[in-house]
């Protein structure tokens, strides 16, 4: 299974690059991908002008499952309503069949209006764990704010707040991937048995740590996981190849929340 995330296009922003958008989607087209998720921060304000815009280029993926949700820019100015006018529900739920593989895709707004700071929020627990309840073979959830700090992001100020408790909920669920964007640096974290991916911005100059705006593509089979970055037009760079946890038998010490496997290197500024 070969999934495509993008995030953080922020149309409509001084340093959005309209190229980049449009490269990116069309080497991801070029690709085949069975899933693209597109995690947040498509707009740079919520402004009514800016959501036809990002509608027009997110239709032109060719893929039959999008997944889309929205982030702190798009919560702006009363724009989490427009996002619900423009792509529907902001929470969603997605089941599908690829290449005999059952894959099971959850994705939550993670956005607070006028807010960057971000939250889960338990009202969306039992919804969560009943989007993961049925046997599949790929668990997939998507927010747009970080469940873990980002290096090269600098201070932390607003990963989810209730993030030990999502953490716990989703290792408890056997969740293979966690995917998000929002600092705009492609970074890749390994943790009690879920992979936490992050892309950076696909579109914009507004980068940091890694100095390039990026996508990644996401390779899935029984028994690993391979993350790339891909720089739109340019160089493709891999963010690791990891094996795959589940299904396990917990035992009382794997059941442990705070069990961790050893965190990747950062290959940010690799």
């Amino acid at each position: 299974m070969l999934i495509a995330q993008l995030s953080d296009l922020h149309v409509g922003g001084g340093r959005y690059r309209e190229e980049l958008l449009r490269t990116a989607i069309s080497e991801i087209n070029a690709l085949q991908p069975d899933l693209v998720v597109v995690a947040g921060d498509l707009t740079d304000d919520g402004y009514p002008d800016q959501y036809p815009v990002v509608k027009e280029e997110v239709a032109a993926i060719e893929c039959p499952h999008v997944v889309v949700v929205p982030g702190n820019h798009d919560a702006r100015n009363v724009g989490y309503l427009r996002f619900e006018d423009t792509f529907g529900a902001r929470d969603s739920r997605v089941r599908c069949d690829v290449d005999k593989l059952q894959v099971a895709v959850v994705a939550v707004d993670s956005s607070k209006p006028d807010l960057d700071t971000g939250e889960i929020g338990r009202e969306h627990y039992g919804w969560i764990q009943e989007g993961f309840a049925e046997a599949v073979d790929l668990r997939v959830f998507v927010c747009h704010h970080h469940l873990m700090p980002i290096p090269g992001t600098g201070r932390e100020r607003n990963q989810v707040l209730d993030a030990g408790d999502v953490l716990s909920l989703l290792r408890h669920a056997q969740v293979d991937l966690v995917l998000s964007g929002h600092r705009h640096v492609p970074y890749v974290w390994p943790v009690a048995g879920l992979l936490l991916v992050h892309s950076g911005t696909v579109s914009t100059l507004r980068t940091r740590g890694f100095d390039e705006p990026a996508y990644n593509l996401i390779e899935v089979d029984r028994e690993r996981i391979s993350v790339e970055l891909h720089v739109p037009g340019g160089r493709v760079q891999t963010l690791g190849e990891y094996p795959r946890i589940w299904p396990v038998e917990l035992s009382a010490r794997d059941a442990d929340p705070l069990v961790h496997l050893q965190p990747s290197p950062s290959l940010a500024n690799d």
